[in-house]
This record gives C-alpha cells, sequence and structure tokens, in this order.
C-alpha cells in the first residue's frame, strides 16, 4: 500500500489521479488532497477518499472547508498555506506526490516533496520551466524519483531507452512533441483577434481547465513544455521538434540514430500517463477505452506555424536565451492569460504582452529559488502595467 498527497486534487490532472486510485484501492490510499476555490468539491473528494489532510490556500477557506466537511460528517484535518502545502507533500508519511497544482503556485511546495526524497509525479510543468537548474539538482541530491505526466513527456519517457536516462544519449537523435493545435489551428491572425474565452477554452480533443486551455489555444502550452522536456531528457532547444497532430492520439516520438522513430499512441485522456506514473515500472488498469486505429482511420502531422502562434517563437527564443528567461515567460504569460480570462485584453494581446515584457528584462542565472521568485515577481509588475495600457 502506498501513500499519495495530490496537489491540485479538484483541477483536470487531480480528479484524474483520484479516479486512478479508486480503481485501485488495495494498492493506494489517499494521504492529504489540496485545492484552491473548489471548495465543495474538495470536501466532497476527502470524504470519498478518506484523506487525512486537506490544504487551501488561506484561513477563510479553510473555515468553509471545514464547515462542509462537517456537514458530510467527515473527519479530514483542514490545513491552509504555503507551508501546510509544503507538509503534506513532504510528510513521512507520503510515498507519492501527484504535482498538479496549475501555474507558479506549484513551485515551492513540488520542490518540498523532491527535497524529501519522494516519487513526484509531475504535471506541473512550470516548476521546471521556472526554476529548471535548482529544481533538477534537489532531484539529484535527493534521489527521489521524478515521472513526467504531462501525455508528451510522458510518452518520451516510455519510448526512450533505459541507457539513455543513465546518461547515454548517443542512440537518440531527437524528440519530437506532438500538439494538437488547439482550437484555433485552422484560424487565421485576424479572427483570432476577436476570439472570445469560451472559444479559446473549448479545445477539440481534451478535458482541461481554463489556464491550460487558452496555453494550448495560444501553443504557449507547446513552448513550456519544449523548455520542461530540455530538462527532463537534458537536451537542448534544437534537439525538440514539435510537430502539430490534430487527431491527439500520437503523444510524442523519439528519433534515433539509425532512422527508427518509436511513438507513444493513446486515446487523449490523462489518466493513462497518470496510471504509468503511479505504477511505475509496472502497469496497471486505467479505464481508458482501447484505441482503435481503424476507427480513427487517419493521422495527420504537420509543421507549427510559428507567426500565427508567435507564443511558440518566444519560449524557443526563452529556451535559447536560458538564466531567468523561461521565469519571465512564464510569469508574463500567467498575467497576461488571466487578463484575456478576464476580457481585459484580447487572444492576440497575450503573445504581445509577453513579447513587450520580455523586452524589457536584462536575463541572468537565478543562483537561488528567492532569486527565481524576485524574476517572477518583477516579470509579473511589468505585465501589468502593460496591460493597463492596452486597456487604455
Amino acid at each position: 500500500m502506498q501513500s499519495i498527497t495530490v496537489l491540485g486534487s479538484t483541477g483536470s490532472i487531480g480528479e484524474s489521479t483520484l479516479d486512478v486510485v479508486a480503481q485501485h484501492r488495495n494498492q493506494y490510499s489517499v494521504f492529504a488532497l489540496t485545492g484552491n476555490r473548489q471548495l465543495e468539491k474538495l470536501a466532497r473528494q476527502c470524504l470519498q477518499h478518506g484523506a487525512q489532510y486537506a490544504v487551501v490556500n488561506d484561513a477563510d477557506s479553510a473555515h468553509q472547508l471545514r464547515g462542509f466537511i462537517a456537514d458530510q460528517n467527515g473527519t479530514t484535518e483542514v490545513l491552509h498555506g504555503v507551508e501546510a502545502l509544503c507538509e503534506v507533500a513532504r510528510s513521512a508519511q507520503v510515498d507519492i506526490v501527484m504535482a498538479a497544482i496549475v501555474g507558479a503556485a506549484g513551485l515551492i511546495p513540488t520542490l518540498a516533496a523532491v527535497q524529501a526524497g519522494k516519487k513526484i509525479l509531475l504535471a506541473n510543468k512550470e516548476s521546471l520551466v521556472m526554476a529548471g537548474a535548482i529544481f533538477m539538482q534537489a532531484v539529484n541530491n535527493s534521489n527521489s524519483t521524478l515521472l513526467p505526466i504531462d501525455s508528451e513527456h510522458n510518452a518520451i519517457f516510455q519510448c526512450l531507452p533505459a541507457s539513455y536516462l543513465d546518461g547515454d544519449q548517443s542512440a537518440v537523435k531527437k524528440l519530437i512533441l506532438s500538439a494538437s493545435g488547439g482550437p484555433f489551428r485552422t484560424w487565421t491572425m485576424e479572427q483570432m483577434k476577436s476570439a472570445t474565452p469560451e472559444q479559446a477554452c473549448a479545445h477539440p480533443n481534451w478535458s482541461m481547465g481554463n489556464k491550460i486551455s487558452v496555453d494550448s489555444a495560444s501553443m504557449m502550452n507547446k513552448g513550456l513544455e519544449l523548455i520542461e522536456a530540455n530538462w527532463l531528457f537534458k537536451t537542448s532547444p534544437d534537439q525538440v521538434e514539435i510537430l502539430v497532430h490534430p487527431q491527439s492520439v500520437v503523444h510524442s516520438l523519439v528519433q534515433y540514430v539509425d532512422g527508427s522513430v518509436l511513438a507513444q499512441l493513446g486515446n487523449p485522456d490523462m489518466r493513462t500517463p497518470i496510471a504509468h506514473g503511479l505504477a511505475w515500472p509496472e502497469r496497471i488498469t486505467s479505464s481508458v477505452a482501447d484505441l482503435d486505429l481503424a476507427d480513427i482511420a487517419q493521422l495527420s502531422f504537420e509543421k507549427p506555424d510559428r507567426v500565427r502562434f508567435p507564443c511558440l517563437r518566444l519560449a524557443f527564443d526563452a529556451a535559447v536565451a536560458g538564466g531567468d528567461a523561461p521565469a519571465v515567460l512564464n510569469a508574463a504569460n500567467e498575467i497576461a492569460v488571466e487578463a484575456f480570462l478576464n476580457r481585459r485584453i484580447g487572444f492576440t494581446e497575450i503573445a504581445q504582452v509577453v513579447e513587450n515584457t520580455l523586452s524589457g528584462f536584462d536575463f541572468r542565472e537565478p543562483g537561488s529559488l528567492e532569486a527565481v521568485q524576485d524574476s517572477d515577481a518583477r516579470a509579473r509588475a511589468i505585465s501589468v502595467a502593460l496591460i493597463k495600457q492596452l486597456e487604455i
């Protein structure tokens, strides 16, 4: 029996994780669940999965959650704040931590789990985008097990030889990240100028939260995944190719020096990589439907358009620049996406805010977590000011 903490249990990844865990109650138990705004859902999850602890952001939310849990005669202890998130991530009673908090907020508790030597199921790509060198050094120092859960990185992990992960990269030529292209794959830039949040969040294949859905629509998500892949698999940006694959069946590929290309395929359902990560190096069932290639009939691929989707270009440039450039990119994007979802700026202005924020920075190599957080804060302040100018 292995005990699990789910950081971000009320989001789509968290829900899928709990679905898989519920199918294997003889193998996994829930130690702690954490959430942000969806307090009634979090209370139901705690009752259903017998969580010992629940963690929310602040005292008011904790008070509300205690009331919801008491109404259901639950016994879950409620905590709040960043330190409480870290406590349930590094507790000696925890074996596995699902890191599924969206955005920069996931960095600190995920890093706490790493430093405690846990098995980390990483669905929070921002941890590596913001602080890749610091994060990976912590992984090496603690001997924690880091398993990628993003479908693309999980696919690459499954396709790589064991020797690659041990340091021998001689057999691999490049990594190929697949991208759905999002809801605006065939839209012109003029059409995207008037895109609404509802249209941006209507992903054709995946069920995701609003932030990630918008990132998919702008293809920033793929840019962040490129940066994540560089850290996970010790590659440079030019060793990672992005290929648009509208069916979202081929999740990613690895090209070998002998001409072979290995791919991992499956229906677009996050329970597959989650089940893989939970059970690794074994396999367990996930209740995902079998892939029927005859029914799909056709798999198509195309190169991404970096003119119509400038966020992809900006992410590649930040990856090449290195230092704190990816952290600045991520911070500016988070602020811009939030403004778009609140109808303060247009969809195409997301990239404009990110590019202008990046252009105002002198990039440096952050030597500490505090330096990363400082760059993040400064980038957010610049982005907020730029958005105010766009609103005038």
